[in-house]
């Protein structure tokens, strides 16, 4: 592997993923929640989040692309679209890491066009000093500075999704 530095351990993660969970489940109680996993990156966090979460929940996927390689291409596609009808649903969508946000206010926009009750966001990862777009984001695993991370489903060119921590690539 290329060089790297671990940002959040194995541990770290799956605690605060807990605590996500905990929130969650506080906020829904005995209400169903629809969670849009946006693929592939945050399928990790998704598969543990849904563990931790103590309320009525239903799954479904979505998958966007704007990145080549570690820069944006701007340009957002659907490429895999939801299979569930989301009309009158409280949707949840469920994100790895933020960035600029326009992924994710092109996905909000998408989502809002099914008519779903609501939409809000978790996310693992907050890269807040990179937003171009203000979006409100309800929960948030950790602010992260401007740096380039993989592992626990962020990948550098589909490689490295596997760990089980997150670290900052290219860096001793």
């Amino acid at each position: 592997m290329e060089r790297s530095k671990v940002v959040f351990t194995k541990d770290q993660i799956q605690q605060r993923v807990k605590e996500l969970g905990a929130l969650i489940s506080k906020d829904y109680q005995n209400e169903e929640v629809v969670l849009v996993c946006n693929l592939k990156g945050a399928f990790i966090f998704l598969a543990d989040l849904c563990r931790y979460i103590a309320a009525p929940i239903a799954i479904d996927f979505i998958a966007t692309t704007s990145y080549k390689g570690t820069a944006t291409s701007g340009n957002v596609r659907i490429i895999k679209d939801l299979k569930m009808d989301i009309r009158g649903e409280k949707i949840l969508i469920v994100e790895d890491i933020i960035d600029t946000g326009y992924t994710l206010e092109y996905i909000i926009n998408y989502l809002k066009l099914h008519k779903p009750k609501e939409v809000k966001v978790v996310t693992l990862l907050d890269k807040r000093c990179r937003r171009l777009i203000e979006i409100p984001i309800a929960y948030i695993g950790y602010e992260v500075k401007d740096k380039f991370l993989i592992g626990y489903g962020l990948d550098y060119n589909e490689k490295y999704r596997e760990l089980n921590y997150i670290a900052e690539l290219g860096v001793e």
